[in-house]
């Protein structure tokens, strides 16, 4: 050998920056966790939605407005303890701690894979 790099370890070395380079330009800001007064006026009037299988509609006076798979449903919300909670909808009643970094929202519950989405101006929708 004559100490060069073997193409295949350049590519290797390549790719593998890519990822990272990729990876630090999609980390943005860190998730942080919200207040209840944070979680209350981030989210009246707005849509919390994984774009593919839920939204929540958060209305003012804590009404709110869901589809989960394609139906509609209604219940209401309430900021706990820092926590949002929710009754209606497909799942009950349950809270959550919400942690956000720009539009992308986490809930987070004990035991439980956090639910993704991102929260958005309310959607028209059919």
């Amino acid at each position: 050998m004559n100490g060069s790099v073997a193409p295949a370890e350049r590519i290797a070395v390549a790719l593998f920056l890519t990822v990272v380079l990729m990876g630090a330009a999609c980390a943005g800001e860190p998730l942080r966790k919200l207040s209840g007064g944070e979680i209350a006026g981030r989210l009246t009037g707005m849509e919390l939605t994984d774009e593919v299988h839920w939204t929540y509609v958060f209305g003012k006076g804590g009404h709110m407005t869901s589809v989960s798979l394609g139906t509609r449903g209604a219940g209401t919300w309430r900021v706990r303890n820092d926590e949002l909670c929710l009754d209606g909808g497909p799942d009950g009643a349950r809270c959550f701690e919400v942690w956000k970094a720009g539009r992308r929202v986490e809930l987070r519950r004990d035991g439980m894979l956090p639910d993704d989405a991102i929260l958005q101006r309310p959607q028209a929708r059919r």
